[in-house]
């Protein structure tokens, strides 16, 4: 990861507490702080950052920092959602908060937030800086309003495929749009091509949320690191919302493992599996996902230079984690 060694500074100024959790998260060390090289996430979003200001010929070493930043935001954004979750896992290993506790995974959180508040104070220059950390609050905001209404769906009440696709633009769009708006700013490209940038990202954002979707009911944990199926937790994710409103009279069925009090089973969860794809939910989440790279695509400037973004962007709906 290019941006790793700004990273890497930034984080470094923790104070010992928050660096000895901070490095546990990001995969450097252990919790006892020996160093080891364990998973550290995707890294899609400071590529996003680096991609789009190439693609306008920034050189990384200027964008590094931005991207650094970008990734701190992400990483704020996990720590703070394992909590809600109440996760165990992530990246194969236990969450910050299982291996300390609840507020400390709060306070790293909002370390990791104000990390990259100074790091674009300290490496965007004056005339960009009161826009780029503008932009970055002004998505962590929409962030924080997704990640509510996240939370308020519940199996008592029902939810649209519309306020789905709102919850996932705050919560996942927002950042990745700010990633690609903040390479187009750092690059010096003007008001028109960062507009053009932050919708990729969002779209993308949007693909990204539903494979995610997908991944958390038919996906294999060994694989993608994370906690088994969304189902077990009563996830209102797009497949199950659609599901929940094809009419089909399998619908009322899943409904009631939703609304059910008692823990799922192993057989509950694989039925209800096999209902939400019956309804097909998978394969309407997976057409939206395919439209919205589509969508993705065409906020594109038309540019050789676009081949890599291209790439990530397809990459995006056909990955396993």
């Amino acid at each position: 990861m290019i941006c790793e060694p700004a990273l890497r500074e930034s984080v470094q100024s923790l104070p010992d507490a928050l660096l000895r959790m901070a490095g546990y998260h990001f995969g450097w060390w252990n919790p006892e702080g020996i160093p080891c090289r364990a998973g550290s996430g995707k890294a899609l979003r400071p590529a996003l950052t680096l991609g789009t200001a190439a693609m306008y010929g920034a050189e990384p070493a200027a964008i590094a920092p931005v991207a650094a930043a970008i990734e701190l935001v992400h990483n704020f954004a996990l720590i703070h959602d394992d909590v809600i979750d109440g996760d165990p896992t992530r990246r194969g290993r236990p969450t910050v908060w299982a291996v300390w506790d609840v507020p400390a995974a709060v306070l790293l959180g909002d370390a990791l937030h104000a990390l990259a508040v100074r790091v674009l104070a300290a490496h965007v220059p004056a005339g960009e800086a009161r826009e780029a950390i503008d932009r970055l609050e002004s998505a962590v905001i929409e962030m924080c309003r997704g990640q509510q209404e996240d939370c308020s769906f519940d199996g008592r009440h029902p939810t649209s495929v519309l306020d789905y696709e709102r919850m996932a633009m705050g919560k996942t769009g927002a950042l990745l749009g700010c990633a690609c708006a903040l390479g187009a700013l750092r690059a010096g490209a003007g008001a028109t091509a960062v507009s053009a940038m932050d919708r990729f990202g969002r779209e993308l954002g949007m693909a990204f949320q539903y494979t995610d979707d997908l991944i958390g009911i038919w996906g294999d944990p060994g694989v993608s690191g994370k906690p088994s199926s969304d189902l077990a937790r009563r996830k209102k994710s797009m497949p199950v919302v659609t599901a929940l409103h094809s009419n089909a009279p399998a619908a009322r069925e899943l409904d009631g493992f939703y609304r059910a009090e008692a823990p799922m089973s192993q057989a509950d969860i694989a039925r209800a599996a096999v209902l939400v794809d019956a309804m097909g939910g998978r394969r309407t989440t997976q057409h939206h996902a395919d439209r919205r790279i589509a969508a993705a695509l065409a906020a594109l400037p038309d540019r050789p230079a676009a081949t890599d973004l291209i790439t990530l962007a397809h990459n995006i709906t056909h990955r396993d984690r």
